[in-house]
């Protein structure tokens, strides 16, 4: 379930709403997309701040490019395949090959400069997927030192 917030812009925007059976064809069907990953909005206030940024991101883009939302049911096994590690997230696709993300809230200029260098890349596969900061990884030796 969306924000009421999203739900509004979705309806405003005429935004698609995808899943795992939709999401390959709405981005073929489109030179180039982008994914909108809201992650838990009770959780996250960034999620409804990127709910009102993306349609004006597409207004100034001059609609290069078509925003869909992906629904929460699909949004962890579709945040494997494009692998960031942070909601929400913004992941770009030309013709369905994968561009980049953008995660959380930039600021407005960030975002234009991020955008603009996203669309100019060649489709490749996504990053390694990375743990979040703060995460113990397999090359720490210190787990049996206690301060």
């Amino acid at each position: 379930m969306f924000s009421p917030l999203l739900s509004t812009m979705i309806e405003r925007h005429g935004m698609a709403v995808v899943d795992l059976t939709t999401v390959d064809a709405f981005a073929e069907d489109h030179d180039f997309t982008v994914l909108f990953f809201p992650g838990d909005w009770q959780r996250l206030v960034e999620s409804n701040d990127v709910a009102v940024i993306l349609p004006e991101l597409v207004a100034a883009f001059q609609g290069v490019f078509e925003a869909a939302v992906v629904a929460r049911e699909s949004e962890r096994k579709l945040q494997g395949r494009y692998r960031f590690n942070a909601f929400p997230a913004l992941v770009f696709l030309r013709n369905g090959g994968y561009l980049g993300v953008i995660k959380r809230v930039l600021d407005w200029e960030d975002y234009l400069g991020e955008i603009s260098s996203i669309l100019a890349r060649e489709p490749s596969a996504p990053p390694p997927f990375e743990l979040p900061e703060g995460c113990a990884t397999s090359d720490r030796h210190d787990h049996g030192h206690f301060h």
